[in-house]
């Protein structure tokens, strides 16, 4: 798991107290510890697992339900993820990832691999009309509830339904599903990565009260408004609302998080052998984190006026860095994109050429501009779909493209990198997979996407069956929502690399399904303890194979599951190489004494290949073992080649 290190202002330590940086510490730590600017001891107890006492609850956001929907985020999840490559696209090269399953479970498997890593979130969450499909959570056994309200299997648990604002718990349903989902988000964001939640005025004021708690207060950016609609609508005391709210909450606001959006217009006031164009931003980077040993990837060479190499020197003689890596600055230098300008020291100071008249600035209104209506985002589905509204009410391209450029901008971030993460775990018809590809094959960009989407049955019971139903038929798939986004992803693929032929970025994803751990479960109420024992002799449940239990291994060490995986061989058993762990993953069904000169030398020979040994961690399958020899050889055999990292499953 990542960590995060903690950051002191070196101007206020002096002034500071011991106790006032130990309560900044817990701020940034727990923001939703407290509450009106006080420490909110039995809630701090909670999140780090100490018992409470009942007592009234203190100002602030309160509803039934929310101590148990606090602990829900801290409950760790007893599933797995299990891979399916025959419904993923690119399986091999793709960084992409889709998950189908619930949401918060989901979330919480995702928390090893992704725990700071994510650049931008955004959700367009049930908005509670009354009519949503609102997520029950069965908090004491989320996987079992999960297969009994997608149809899986038949349970006592609760179901998903949709909400009555005759039930009086309409706000309450939807607090609780919406925190322990929001608290496992925020452990995802980077230290710069913001959240951007899409809402409408039933829930904004409850969103926004939510979200200050988790996030604190300080860390609120704004709240966008989206003109969401012309015209028409429904009515309420003779106004009809036509506009919607983007919330925008930050990991830590004091990193500036977002960054420049189209806004205008500017003439081109300048000229070469090309073209029109006009100066834009400096490519040298000033100010603090603008030297070369606070970002050495980023200083480097390129070719200047006259062919001599120009580096990005200060104006005070130091070694700075450029604002974008090398394989960017290069292409710049290549399309004549950049404009040198000499300085009295005999260095240069490089401009980007614009040769738009689109200027980018900081936003400075919360007005979202020229992002598209909801009619928009139904054009685009339909697009895809032959004429057909596979989805009702969805947002836009266009709209999240604008965020995306606020909060993952093209540019390389403090460590030279451009694959911003984005996550949307309520996926709904995938406008945020295709809203991050058009970007990149626009911007020639890195970003990668998160999705998560619920299989959410698909209704049977119209006479006339939907355009969706009729799509999941036609393919010959389960008739269920994240059917459909998967599909959707699919052409969207397609048709942005029709549009962009050059585009030779990654527009596939990996498919990872929700389902029970992979391994046995003992039976605690057991009457037959002998036929018990007998059925966890392995560890493994029978019906699920080396490549399912190789994607636990992963989210159990907090490896991505999109790393590269390659197989290679040895004693006629498969040995999962993933040169990102350092990992290799050697589950073989048996292998006996004789086996283990050859699997040992094998191992070795590979950990030298990826890393030093002793960083890489050997994965094995405890029951392949024909015997405690075998075992207690190989183990020898590893340690003897500085591979010490060996665990057992």
């Amino acid at each position: 798991m990542a960590t995060e290190t903690v950051r002191i202002d070196v101007e206020r330590l002096e002034d500071e107290t011991p106790a006032e940086m130990n309560r900044d510490r817990l701020l940034q730590l727990f923001p939703e510890a407290f509450l009106d600017g006080q420490l909110d001891v039995q809630a701090l107890l909670q999140l780090v697992g100490e018992p409470i006492e009942t007592q009234a609850e203190k100002y602030g956001l309160t509803w039934h339900g929310k101590r148990a929907a606090r602990q829900a985020a801290l409950d760790t999840s007893v599933g797995t993820l299990r891979p399916a490559p025959d419904e993923s696209l690119d399986w091999d090269s793709t960084r992409n990832l889709f998950v189908e399953g619930d949401n918060l479970e989901a979330l919480k498997l995702l928390q090893k691999s992704f725990y700071g890593r994510v650049k931008m979130i955004y959700i367009d969450p049930p908005y509670n009309t009354g009519n949503d499909f609102i997520y029950r959570d069965n908090y004491r056994d989320g996987i079992t509830n999960y297969k009994f309200v997608t149809g899986q299997v038949d349970s006592d648990g609760k179901a998903m339904s949709s909400d009555s604002e005759t039930t009086g718990r309409l706000h309450t349903s939807w607090l609780n599903m919406m925190y322990p989902r929001l608290k496992l988000a925020r452990n995802l964001l980077r230290a710069d990565g913001v959240l951007f939640m899409s809402i409408d005025e039933r829930e904004v004021g409850n969103a926004r009260l939510l979200l200050a708690e988790i996030f604190g207060e300080q860390n609120a950016i704004c709240e966008f408004i989206w003109h969401a609609k012309k015209g028409g609508g429904s009515d309420k005391g003779g106004v009809v609302s036509e506009h919607e709210y983007v919330l925008c909450f930050a990991r830590d606001a004091t990193r500036e998080p977002l960054g420049y959006l189209e806004v205008t217009a500017e003439s081109l006031d300048r000229e070469d052998e090309i073209g029109p164009y006009r100066r834009g931003r400096e490519l040298n980077k000033w100010g603090a984190n603008s030297l070369r040993t606070d970002r050495p990837t980023m200083f480097f060479g390129i070719p200047g006026p006259d062919g001599q190499e120009v580096l990005p020197i200060r104006n005070d003689g130091k070694e700075g860095c450029w604002r974008r890596g090398r394989k960017q600055m290069m292409a710049a230098v290549t399309r004549k994109d950049i404009d040198f300008v000499a300085r009295a020291d005999g260095n240069f100071t490089a401009y980007e050429k614009i040769r738009n008249t689109d200027m980018r600035a900081k936003p400075h209104r919360t007005l979202l501009p020229n992002v598209g209506q909801t009619a928009d985002g139904t054009k685009a589905i339909k697009a895809l779909f032959d004429g057909e509204k596979v989805f009702d009410f969805t947002k836009p391209p266009r709209l999240i493209e604008a965020l995306i450029e606020l909060a993952a901008p093209p540019e390389p971030d403090f460590d030279g990198q451009t694959d911003f993460i984005v996550l949307d775990f309520f996926a709904g018809s995938g406008t945020t997979a295709e809203a991050v590809m058009n970007l990149n094959a626009e911007d020639e960009a890195e970003r990668r996407f998160i999705l998560v989407q619920l299989p959410e049955p698909l209704s049977l019971e119209d006479k006339s069956p939907s355009a969706a139903v009729q799509l999941c038929q036609s393919l010959r798939v389960p008739t269920n929502i994240a059917e459909v986004t998967k599909e959707r992803i699919r052409r969207a693929s397609a048709a942005i690399r029709t549009s962009h032929p050059d585009w030779q970025g990654d527009g596939g994803f990996r498919v990872l399904k929700l389902d029970s751990t992979n391994l046995q479960e003992w039976d605690a109420e057991t009457t037959d303890i002998e036929a018990t024992l007998l059925a966890n002799l392995d560890h493994v449940k029978s019906d699920r194979g080396s490549n399912d239990l190789l994607f636990e291994i992963l989210l159990r060490l907090g490896v991505d599951p999109t790393a590269r995986i390659e197989i290679r061989s040895a004693a006629n058993q498969s040995i999962y190489v993933v040169p990102d762990g350092p990992l290799i993953a050697c589950l073989a069904d048996d292998y006996d004494n004789a086996d283990v000169a050859e699997v040992a030398a094998a191992l070795a020979k590979i950990a030298e290949e990826i890393s030093p040994a002793a960083d890489v961690t050997v994965v094995l399958r405890d029951s392949a073992f024909l015997s405690d020899v075998a075992k207690t050889n190989l183990l020898a055999a590893l340690d003897q080649s500085a591979i010490s990292n060996v665990k057992t499953i």
